[in-house]
């Protein structure tokens, strides 16, 4: 027979489960998709699912990092038209987009090449927007 402290010991860490566990979704948790693709149709999936989302009030966050800072340089229009226009529409509904400016240096991509509305990431920019309580990421 268990003795009534094991049952006591079950019954808190039982209980210390329930009240830790996480939470779901919320229906306005932010969202951060990191995109490091200049795949296009990779990107495209990227970005119309973030649209989708804010779409349903939830704000967004795309971190164009590695590769994907391709999709926000003005320089590749021909290869990335539809995916600026859907960047630029996002960004005047709210969106944040962030550039990653060490991807930006080994890619040589200038500031003054960016798509307009784009910001060039810092560790407060980036860490405010994916350190958000509550914030859901995907990656890309």
């Amino acid at each position: 027979m268990k003795s009534l402290s094991y049952y006591w010991l079950l019954t808190l860490t039982l209980m210390m489960g329930v009240i830790t566990a996480p939470s779901l979704a919320g229906d306005s948790d932010p969202l951060f998709i990191n995109m490091t693709t200049d795949d296009p149709h990779r990107a495209n999936m990227a970005i119309t699912f973030g649209k989708n989302q804010l779409k349903r009030g939830h704000p967004l966050t795309i971190f164009l990092n590695d590769k994907g800072v391709f999709v926000g340089d003005v320089s590749q229009t021909a290869r990335f038209a539809e995916h600026q226009k859907l960047l630029t529409e996002l960004v005047a509904q709210g969106a944040t987009v962030i550039m990653c400016p060490m991807c930006m240096k080994h890619y040589e991509i200038k500031e003054e090449n960016l798509l307009s509305g784009l910001k060039v990431g810092n560790p407060e920019l980036t860490g405010t927007a994916l350190f958000k309580e509550n914030t859901k990421t995907l990656t890309w």
